[in-house]
């Protein structure tokens, strides 16, 4: 009986034993999947910011970038309009560009057309002829020493600015359109 009892009671405590050990497994196992998922998201939190950071330094440096460019470009910009207005076609054109809006939006009273000195004589009395044989007066032109290229139209206190000075006047405005083809 005595054996029995003994028995009995080392089976009852190996059985605690045992049930002791797979509890204190299974909290061991529920403990290393906690600090398991506590470094994976660490770690997902650092690439996080790891990426966050690499972007800002990106757009920083395409910032940094774009501003080069642009000052490159506007140091560059009145010497280009300038050799634009050097060549008869393109000088035509702006010529037809500064009429358009001129038409658009001045009064067709006597204009007053001040103009580059260096502008062609021929050009000028092809431009008169054509606005006289329009509805309105005869344009007056005066040469402009000031101006190094290009033209304004004057008529009753409005003007239709397309001289260099003029074009270059909108800084922020050409920037934004220099950037748009930066990046398209």
């Amino acid at each position: 009986c005595r054996a029995r009892r003994c028995a009995q009671i080392f089976g009852d405590e190996n059985s605690r034993t045992a049930a002791l050990l797979s509890q204190a497994h299974a909290d061991a196992r529920v403990r290393m999947r906690q600090a398991f998922a506590e470094q994976r998201l660490q770690r997902r939190e650092r690439i996080a910011a790891a990426q966050a950071r690499l972007a800002t330094q990106r757009r920083l440096h395409e910032q940094q970038r774009n501003a080069a460019l642009l000052r490159l470009a506007w140091q560059q910009l009145p010497g280009e309009l300038l050799a634009l207005w050097q060549r008869p076609d393109a000088r035509s054109a702006w010529v037809a560009r500064v009429l358009q809006t001129a038409r658009a939006c001045m009064p067709r009273a006597s204009w007053h057309i001040v103009h580059a000195p260096d502008w062609p004589a021929q050009e000028r009395q092809a431009l008169a002829q054509q606005l006289v044989a329009e509805p309105g007066a005869a344009p007056a032109f005066e040469a402009d020493p000031a101006i190094s290229a290009e033209l304004k139209i004057v008529a009753n206190g409005n003007v239709i600015d397309g001289t260099l000075v003029g074009l270059l006047a909108d800084r922020p405005a050409i920037e934004a359109r220099l950037l748009r083809r930066l990046e398209g």
